[in-house]
């Protein structure tokens, strides 16, 4: 857990002296390698503020790669956990653009400094007093109001939230466990244009939602499933996949999309889709914007006989019936010294099998490990290369 800030932790790290500390502590290296020394020099010079001082430092260093700006923000290690990564919040601010905007749970204004400039009213609110504190330092632009997120407090705005799945640096998977419980900001909410963040593993039919639900990656990672109420909502559109890169370029696909693809034994190359467009349910429709079809219909790998383009795809040298033996003896035919291990719809664990397969030749393979039907199967490819 880290440290426990005040409303007077604050006070003092808003102000010019806290500004100036802060700079100082920012020239030290606080590594493992140096923290008693480093922290022995803090307290020589700042006493009873060192905690917060050296917390607050750190927090902005792991802020520079996800916040938007986050050089002098102030932040609680749980508020930069569950903080949504500039590049995500810029793209649902740019779904908002020109309303006016509640973000009922705003912690620390990760989500505010993105409405800046683009909503045409942008609120903050939150029951967490430091929080709060902190969100009106970091976002000067934004209107902040204590308030629960579960009583409505304003009107014709589209409405934000992001309940808490975190406590302590622990995750909460069940819905209702949330802070605020996702059934009742849902309930407190009805009929109005709201948009919640939520783990992307949420189960969205056991939600029974009559929304678009958009799963969003960031380079190559998935980072949230994002529920929009149906004025909100994409025409026709109940799943959608987007996929961002940290250079802020991406693109989408819904299921108002055709699915429609051939029934074809493999072609040249294999493709994994990006996890958004897995956890979305767009296996098909990707297949189809892309001219490729399915290993097997169960299985989210695809086939075809060409890499749409930015995508890394793995080019078939042998496929045969998987079993350990028959790997390891073929990986020693092609003199594989280096094999990427990627299974699917097996029950087979890459860290325990690679090192039974003693590989000692020099080339560096890829292995897709998955079934087709009832049968095993692998593929056995050239490294992976992007389009």
């Amino acid at each position: 857990m880290g440290y426990d800030f005040t409303l007077e932790d604050v006070r003092y790290l808003s102000s010019a002296d806290g500004t100036s500390a802060l700079t100082e502590v920012d020239q030290l290296e606080l590594s493992a390698r140096t923290h008693l020394a480093d922290i022995g020099r803090v307290r020589a010079r700042f006493g009873d503020r060192t905690a917060a001082l050296v917390e607050t430092t750190l927090l902005r260093r792991r802020a520079e790669v996800k916040l938007d700006p986050a050089p002098d923000w102030l932040l609680t290690d749980d508020a930069l956990q569950q903080a949504t990564p500039a590049v995500v919040a810029r793209h649902r601010a740019g779904r908002v653009a020109g309303r006016a905007v509640h973000d009922v749970t705003c912690s620390v204004g990760a989500e505010l400094s993105a409405l800046v400039g683009v909503a045409d009213v942008v609120v903050g609110s939150d029951l967490d007093p430091v929080r709060l504190a902190m969100a009106a330092r970091n976002v000067p632009g934004a209107t902040v109001i204590r308030a629960d997120a579960l009583v409505p407090c304003t009107r014709d705005t589209v409405v934000l939230a992001d309940p808490a799945r975190r406590s302590g640096g622990k995750r909460r998977h069940d819905p209702a466990a949330l802070v605020p419980p996702l059934p009742d900001l849902l309930d407190a909410y009805r009929g109005r244009d709201l948009s919640v963040k939520c783990a992307p593993g949420l189960d969205y039919d056991a939600l029974d939602w009559d929304g678009e639900v958009e799963v969003v990656s960031l380079d190559g990672g998935v980072r949230e499933a994002c529920l929009w109420s149906p004025g909100l909502a994409g025409t026709g559109v109940r799943r959608r996949a987007t996929v961002l890169s940290a250079d802020g370029c991406g693109w989408e696909l819904t299921d108002a999309e055709p699915d429609d693809i051939p029934d074809r034994e493999p072609g040249q190359w294999i493709v994994d889709p990006d996890g958004a467009v897995v956890r979305a349910g767009l296996v098909r429709h990707y297949a189809a914007r892309h001219g490729l079809w399915q290993l097997d219909p169960r299985i989210a790998y695809l086939t075809g006989d060409a890499v749409p383009a930015g995508v890394r795809g793995f080019r078939i040298v042998e496929q045969f019936k998987y079993t350990e033996k028959a790997l390891r003896q073929e990986l020693a035919r092609l003199d594989c010294g280096v094999a990427e291990i990627l299974v699917r719809g097996v029950d087979v664990d890459p860290a325990v099998l690679r090192p039974r397969l003693k590989l000692r030749g020099s080339a560096s393979l890829s292995v897709v490990l998955t079934r087709v039907g009832r049968t095993p199967v692998a593929f056995v490819c050239e490294a992976g290369v992007r389009a």
